[in-house]
């Protein structure tokens, strides 16, 4: 007690909180009958600071003089949680660079300062090339490590007002601030330059890395953070269309921009198709080119229904659905609707030799597609034996030991396979040895030309015959004219597919074709 003698209560407040103290003491005058509360610092002996929660009131004794009462409660720790919860909210742990949503509140902040003020600012969008490479090799320790370096190399290198963030994954922001567009891609240029100049090294290996970089220009014309965004990725996508390793600026009139961002509307068609059922069902005939003993044969195909009516065929959006992650989705609706149409047609499912249908590379490495496809099996009462899936060559190749692990699973309960594509590949028939497949689908940019092209005719015949070989049998795509398809017979082809033999058609409005 001693030590407070003849001192004012200043003398204990943190100089910055000193107005907030003046102010606590104005209230208790100004409104005795109140208790009053404010939070601020005290200055402890050797400078040691305590946050504390004080409470105020003036009180006058029997002699009505009156004094000023303050409790002050130690909330040191709850502040400093409090501080952590809010750093945690703002950062990203990994690299102590901020997050999504720091970087989204600074980007709203920038487009509201270019509208206010006319300045024009930069956004670029990073995302690392081949990082997944390190990933798989080395681990993902690895890779945060890798991705902690990289944080701290961006930090060094932008401009001290400027600011950077991991948004997610490999993936980085930079706001450019007061920054033509001309100014910001010699500054990606640079950052690419530092990205691609920097060795990882991990456990006595070495690798380098590049980035692709996308930038769009914030200034009085820009909408929303949303659209600077999507503006942003979509010139990162071309960047990586390009070659990778490169820096690309948006503009609206760029053709490649234009079929980018068409594919990202394409994603909430996709969705808003899955919800509503505006996907549907169509089937093409595949048609024996020998008299073997089979029923009806097609390969199940999707269309899509807008909301003006217009059937869209799968090219449109089945690349969309590829790139951003929701094929996998649209097969589980393909296999449900398909099995479920198929048991409500006994007459149909009676007349049925074998229906394919398409499954992209993600839906192999879903976890839990065998079980979705076993649960429609018994829910359907389909048989397995009448339902062939279709896998690409480039699929099965990049997740071989989980495309062989699916096709066994499926067969031992009694489904078939088709290796779609097949050419297109570079080590086919390396591959080929390792997948037990029943069918083999000859890619049609080899077929459509081989009454013109010796090589494409050599790569057909050749197919065929190591397909032979290996008991599996053999399906020619793209079979556009009459010419085409007695080749293919001379050849000893076993199925023929295309526009010559017959066009995809509703199911409803399938009918079976004669051997060709």
């Amino acid at each position: 007690m001693d030590e407070l003698q003849n001192c004012s209560i200043y003398d204990f407040i943190h100089a910055d909180d000193a107005v907030l103290m003046q102010k606590l003491i104005n209230n208790c005058l100004g409104n005795p009958l109140q208790v009053h509360h404010v939070e601020l610092r005290n200055i402890c002996p050797k400078g040691r600071i305590l946050w504390v929660r004080v409470t105020a009131r003036l009180v006058e004794n029997e002699f009505n003089e009156s004094s000023l009462l303050l409790v002050h409660e130690d909330i040191t720790e709850t502040h400093s949680l409090n501080e952590q919860i809010a750093y945690q909210a703002d950062h990203d742990s990994l690299t102590g660079l901020g997050n999504r949503n720091k970087f989204d509140r600074h980007l709203k902040q920038a487009i509201t300062l270019s509208q206010t003020e006319n300045i024009e600012h930069a956004l670029c969008y990073l995302d690392l090339d081949q990082f997944k490479i390190i990933n798989d090799t080395c681990g993902h320790l690895a890779g945060d490590e890798l991705l902690r370096q990289l944080g701290d190399l961006l930090r060094k290198n932008i401009r001290q007002h400027d600011f950077v963030a991991r948004l997610g994954g490999d993936e980085f922001g930079v706001l450019m601030y007061d920054c033509s567009s001309p100014q910001a891609l010699r500054a990606c240029e640079k950052l690419r330059d530092l990205i691609k100049d920097f060795t990882f090294a991990w456990e006595g290996r070495s690798f380098t890395i590049g980035v692709s970089i996308g930038v769009s220009s914030i200034n009085v014309t820009s909408s929303n953070a949303v659209e600077l965004m999507k503006e942003a990725d979509a010139a990162c996508y071309v960047a990586k269309g390009k070659g990778r390793n490169r820096v690309h600026l948006f503009s609206p009139d760029d053709e490649e921009m234009a079929m980018r961002q068409g594919e990202m509307q394409w994603v909430e068609k996709i969705r808003l198709g899955l919800e509503q059922n505006r996907f549907l069902l169509y089937g093409q005939p595949i048609v024996p080119l020998r008299d073997l003993d089979e029923k009806m044969h097609f390969e199940v195909l999707l269309r899509y229904r807008d909301d003006r009516g217009n059937i869209i065929p799968p090219g449109a959006f089945l690349p969309a659905a590829e790139r951003y992650n929701v094929a996998a989705e649209v097969d589980r609706w393909m296999i449900a609707n398909l099995l479920q149409w198929l048991s409500e047609h006994p007459a149909f499912l009676n007349e049925l030799s074998l229906c394919s249908l398409n499954l992209s590379g993600l839906t192999l490495s879903d976890e839990k597609i065998l079980l979705f496809i076993s649960e429609q099996f018994a829910l359907t009462g389909v048989a397995t034996h009448k339902i062939c899936f279709e896998i690409t060559e480039t699929a099965a190749i990049s997740n071989l030991s989980q495309a062989t692990h699916f096709i066994n699973e499926l067969k031992e309960q009694g489904c078939q396979f088709s290796l779609d594509d097949f050419g297109s590949g570079l080590s086919s028939f390396a591959y080929l040895k390792n997948l037990p497949v029943d069918y083999l689908k000859i890619d049609g940019l080899f077929v459509k030309d081989i009454l013109d092209d010796e090589v494409d005719l050599a790569m057909v015949k050749s197919i065929n015959e190591v397909g032979h070989v290996m008991k599996k049998k053999t399906i020619a795509e793209f079979v556009e004219n009459k010419k085409v398809l007695n080749l293919l017979k001379s050849l000893n082809v076993d199925y023929a597919q295309g526009y010559g033999l017959g066009k995809p058609v509703p199911l409803d409005n399938l009918k079976p074709i004669s051997p060709a």
